[in-house]
């Protein structure tokens, strides 16, 4: 008995130290890069937008492929199971009647009538019960306004997937970056709020030992035992949104709601020079995805104009081919071949308007992306001016905030001190300590801001890293 437990347990000794068992709850670690390449990697949307690339770049080879020649082999064979007929004029019968109408006009005989015979209708067959057929034939486009146009639309709509497959990243960036300033903004007031439960509890400690000692009243150890209890909903509620903001996170990277993530970082405030309107607004105009997105389906909608007027002009082709054929009843074929080059040229006279029509749509569609772009550069104007305008309101507030966190930190101390000397109050330190933390808070949320406010304005500069474009694109 004992050898079996001796040998039980070191059969799972051994099998510990071959495969460890790992925590159920593995917690992963995330940087802001780290967040912003797995969501990259993970993003359907930005997946789909490096597909168009593929798709297009396709199409471009394909629009190429309509100027180069084409070569088409064909073969077949046949054989009558009954070869077909067709009603004809007796020719022995004709023939002997033009003879004899011949030898009668000469007066090589006496002319007899009774010679002539009937002519009749007879059912002939003109065809061979074996029949075959191959051939090649070549055909090169010498000029058709539809194939140089078509390429020309095509390397324009490659272009235009590209610019929006970057436009795709920069927005899943942002989002990626402001669900994760988001979880250490939630985190951030987690602690503050958590630091006055603390202090409320040591308040609460002290408070109850001076009343041990009978130096406090009943009702100075009442209240600060109230306000222990009135911050435990809070700590509940923000510890909610705490795991409410990190499963936004794992959203905007495109992991799995189980995982357990934590990540690594801070809010800082870092100065910097507001930037000119006028010069932002003119950088935006210039480099801004979606604006040249925009602009290069404009240059599309034009290529598909001149696409459909294409349609007027005439197409010119030449070909060449060479058969090699044969026919035979007994398979003793009788062989020929034929060859021919010659140039094929056609014009489109009359379509019933189909393509005047087929070009006022285009027109007409490049008229509503020029809406378009005139209606972005108005969005995008005025969200510069908004967002330049919070980054300097927010600016403003820290500076003051900072003072007012001071303040408010001293009056804070300044309150402890007047209690244990007994010219204070508790009520004294409950304000202090609600106004420290609404101080703390308002300054956090404010740097906050200013943060989200400066991506807000990197994604209308259309800034793009090209590490974001490695994320993406598989090695």
């Amino acid at each position: 008995m004992k050898k079996t437990k001796f040998n039980l347990l070191l059969f799972l000794l051994i099998i510990s130290v071959l495969f460890p068992i790992r925590a159920i709850s593995e917690v992963t670690k995330f940087t802001l890069e780290d967040a912003i390449k797995i969501g990259l990697n993970n993003n359907k949307d930005v997946k789909i937008a490096f597909m168009n690339i593929r798709k297009a770049e396709a199409a471009v080879d394909q629009a190429f492929g309509y100027a180069l020649p084409t070569v088409d082999f064909s073969a077949s064979f046949s054989h009558y199971i009954e070869t077909p007929k067709m009603p004809f004029i007796d020719f022995e019968a004709m023939l002997t009647n033009a003879s004899y109408a011949l030898l009668f006009k000469e007066h090589v005989i006496p002319e007899d009538e009774s010679k002539y015979v009937p002519v009749n209708t007879a059912l002939m067959s003109f065809t061979q019960a074996n029949n075959y057929q191959a051939g090649f034939e070549v055909t090169q486009i010498l000029f058709n306004s539809a194939v140089f146009r078509g390429i020309g639309a095509s390397k324009i709509y490659l272009d235009l997937s590209k610019k929006q497959f970057h436009s795709s990243i920069t927005k899943s960036v942002l989002d990626i970056k402001k669900a994760f300033y988001g979880v250490l903004l939630a985190k951030e007031l987690s602690k503050i709020l958590n630091d006055a439960y603390n202090n409320a509890q040591l308040n609460f400690k002290n408070v109850k030992a001076l009343h041990t000692q009978g130096l406090v009243s009943d009702f100075d150890l009442l209240q600060t035992e109230v306000n222990v209890e009135n911050i435990k909903p809070s700590l509940v509620e923000m510890d909610n949104m705490v795991k409410n903001t990190i499963e936004g996170l794992k959203i905007a990277m495109g992991i799995e709601q189980n995982r357990e993530i934590e990540v690594v970082g801070e809010i800082t405030f870092s100065d910097q020079t507001i930037p000119d309107v006028t010069q932002t607004i003119e950088i935006v105009m210039n480099n801004n995805l979606d604006l040249k997105s925009l602009s290069l389906k404009r240059e599309v909608d034009d290529a598909y104009i001149d696409l459909d007027r294409s349609e007027w002009w005439p197409s010119v082709a030449a070909f060449g081919n060479y058969t090699f054929a044969g026919s035979s009843d007994n398979f003793k074929f009788l062989n020929y071949r034929s060859a021919m080059v010659g140039i094929n040229l056609s014009i489109n006279l009359f379509k019933g308007n189909q393509t005047y029509n087929k070009v006022q749509q285009s027109t007409i569609t490049a008229l509503q992306t020029d809406e378009q772009i005139n209606q972005l550069k108005s969005f995008l104007s005025m969200q510069v001016k908004s967002t330049i305008l919070e980054m300097e309101r927010t600016k403003s507030l820290i500076e003051s905030q900072n003072r007012n966190v001071n303040l408010a930190q001293r009056a804070y101390d300044l309150s402890l001190v007047r209690y244990k000397e007994g010219t204070g109050s508790q009520l004294e330190i409950q304000n202090s300590e609600l106004a420290l933390r609404q101080a703390k808070t308002n300054r956090l949320q404010t740097v906050y801001s200013y943060i989200v406010t400066q991506f807000q304005l990197d994604y209308y500069f259309g800034t793009l890293k090209d590490e974001y474009i490695e994320y993406v694109q598989p090695k």
